[in-house]
Parts: C-alpha cells; structure tokens; sequence
C-alpha cells in the first residue's frame, strides 16, 4: 500500500481453554503522529473466544517455520539449529531430514522458513529459507528441493535465490518465502542490522532489506520494476525495508508483509513493485538504548514521512516483534475470516488485525499471550491454527475452539 496514497487519504491438551485478555497501549518510544488515522492504535477489543491449547510435539530448538502437509500427513517444521522433522498429525517427531542445506547457525542465522511449493502434489518440491555459509560471512537464501515419499530425506537441493553481497553480521536475515500462485515466489530479507550494512537497504546494486522475486527455477520473472535499471538487481520487487520475518499473500492474491522496527516501528506493509519503504531513512521508532553508537537517537533523518518513501499500511510503538503472519478462513474461528493472525515475539502471543474493504486496520486484538514468543502461524483448512513457539525448548500448540 502506497504511503503516499495513504497519507492523503493431536496429543495433550493443555489446562483450561484460554480466554483474550483486554489490552491496554503502553507508552510509546517516539511522538512522530501517524501520517493517517487508521495507520496506529486502532480500536483494541476482547471478542471473548474461547480458545483450547493442545501441544502436538515438545523439545524443538527454536521452530522457525511449519508447513502443512496434505492428507493428515502433518507437518514440516524447521529449526534454526539447523534441522528440519516431520510432526505427524499424532504428534509423532521424526529425527531431522536428511539432506538439508547447511547453515551458518550463529545469532539469528540457521535454518529458517519452510513451505510447500504450488505443485508439491505433482512433484513434492518444498521450498526453505536459510542463512547460507559463504566467503566473507553468510547471506539469506532460498532453495528448492524434492521431499522423499517416506519424509525422510530431500534431494535435488538447488539455490533458487541468495543475497548478493556476504554479510559478516549473522542478524537480519528475514526471511519468508511465499508463493502469489503465477508460477513465482516472493522471497523477503533483511539488512543484516549493523551500522554500516543498513543503508544498503537503499541500494538497487544490493539484495539487503529488500523483497525479492523470483521465478520457481530462480530466473527473473518479465516485467520486474528495475529490469533494464544500469546497475540494479532485476530481481527486486520493492526496497527499504529493514527485517521482514512475516509475508503472506491475501485472497485477493496480494502480498502482505510485516517486518520488525527498531524501537518502535514495526511496520504492516502490502508492497508495490519499484517503491521505497523508507529505511533507515525514515522510522515510526528509534535506535535501541543499549547500541553503542548514539543510544535511543533517531533514525536516519529523524522523521518518519519523506517524499517519495512509502507509508506502512499500520505500525506499533511499542513493538509486537513480529513472526510469521497468516489470513484466516475457514468454519473454526469464522468471525475472524479475512482477519491478519501475527506471530508476537515480544510481548509474545498472537496479534489480530481486522481490515476493512480498503485493506485499512480497523480492530486489533491480542490472543494467547501466554505462549510467550509465538514465531509463526499456519491457519489449518479448518480455521483452527497451529503456532510455534521460538525458544531452546520450543513447542508446537494447535488452537481450537472451546
């Protein structure tokens, strides 16, 4: 969504089912006003549902990434040590799939998303993300690979994207992949977070901070933005962005991202091909307290619209430290179909968006707090939901009505 079109205008279930708390805004880190009325703090409401917790596997080392697999046959589940196991529909964890990329598994680096590519009942191609080991540090990538029959193993591993260039900070990576259903794939990253490699999310020459497309073999869909731009890498769908670690494509087929700010900014964005989201120039959020150079000062020009840099469609302050987002349907949870389910890393639990026919926030609500660091959501053909949780000792949690 154009900022400037915007500023004119099955195992063992847990203790009782789990009511929404009321949520209450807490103080902000920057007085920057939205640039319109529906961009911040929209309505909070508790609709009351009741919500049943069942954990489906236990002792995972920080799940990042879960991907449904057809028939009942479960789940593919990452981990960023590293590993990536089948979680059957009882609950059963397999020991790690064999044949997965190697990853450079320091900070926020590892093994990351995984989905099911479009025609994964044709020829079972699964896709992942990861923090790919090169010289001179490492850079976010994205691989396709065949899965075994048996879930056991993956071959024909093939790079389909990689960050150009290296980075030596392993934070930052994003990073999503999604698939808008025209035989390509949006791919998200980060910019690495130092001081020195962020404002490459300026750069058209850089893949950093960016969102990416991609053709499924990796080749260069027609009629990218920066096809044809001296110097620019014809890949790039749309710049400025600082760490995307949630994206989902809505019903209507467009893609939606969200993507972590610094203190306070954490932006909802719906990207336009060829435009600017604006980092590290502009932000709703400051520079975190505790860096070394310039603790709590602003970022980039010190405000947060400059011409010719998009507006998010919605932004926290405090943030939520977005995961993994999702659009909800289905029988389970109905009154929430159309709704944005959000992973929260911090305060933790799950974030609901209600939009109204324009994409513009008209509610938000605040679920399962007590999950603590929720990293991402994958909506099941019902409309219940499984979440996973981001810690040494990271569970799976299917939620139901009840």
């Amino acid at each position: 969504m154009s900022r400037t079109t915007l500023a004119l205008l099955a195992a063992s279930a847990l203790a009782a089912p789990a009511l929404a708390e009321p949520h209450t805004w807490a103080q902000r880190n920057t007085d920057f006003p939205p640039a319109f009325p529906e961009q911040f703090r929209a309505t909070t409401v508790d609709s009351g549902v009741a919500m049943t917790q069942t954990t489906l596997a236990e002792g995972l080392v920080h799940p990042w990434g879960i991907a449904t697999l057809p028939d009942g046959a479960g789940w593919l589940v990452t981990e960023r040590a590293g590993r990536m196991r089948h979680l059957a529909a009882d609950g059963t964890l397999s020991d790690s799939i064999v044949g997965t990329p190697d990853v450079l598994s320091q900070r926020q680096g590892g093994l990351l998303d995984v989905a099911l590519g479009p025609t994964f009942a044709e020829d079972r191609v699964i896709y992942v993300t990861y923090s790919k080991p090169v010289e001179g540090g490492s850079a976010t990538a994205a691989a396709r690979m065949v899965l075994a029959d048996d879930l056991g193993s993956v071959t024909e591993v093939e790079d389909i994207f990689v960050q150009e260039p290296p980075s030596p900070t392993p934070m930052h990576y994003g990073a999503r992949i999604v698939f808008p259903g025209d035989g390509t794939a949006f791919v998200t990253t980060g910019e690495h977070s130092s001081d020195e490699e962020r404002p490459f999310a300026q750069d058209l020459d850089k893949t950093y901070g960016k969102v990416v497309r991609v053709n499924l073999d990796g080749s260069t869909p027609e009629g990218m933005p920066f096809a044809g731009t001296e110097g620019a890498v014809e890949t790039i769908w749309s710049y400025g962005h600082r760490n995307i670690q949630g994206a989902t494509i809505a019903p209507d087929g467009t893609l939606w991202t969200i993507e972590h700010g610094p203190q306070g900014g954490d932006e909802l964005n719906r990207p336009e091909p060829g435009l600017n989201y604006g980092w590290p120039v502009i932000s709703y959020g400051k520079r975190y307290d505790f860096r070394e150079v310039d603790p709590g000062g602003p970022i980039g020009i010190g405000q947060a619209v400059e011409e010719g840099m998009e507006q998010p469609v919605y932004f926290w302050d405090p943030v939520i430290a977005p995961g993994g987002m999702a659009f909800h349907s289905g029988d389970a949870f109905a009154d929430w179909n159309g709704d944005i389910l959000i992973g929260s890393l911090k305060p933790g639990g799950v974030v609901r968006l209600s939009l109204d026919a324009d994409g513009l926030v008209t509610e938000e609500e605040r679920l399962l707090t007590d999950l603590g660091r929720v990293r991402d959501v994958e909506i099941m053909e019902d409309g219940s939901f499984v979440v996973l949780t981001d810690f040494e000792d990271g569970w799976v949690v299917h939620v139901t009505p009840g």
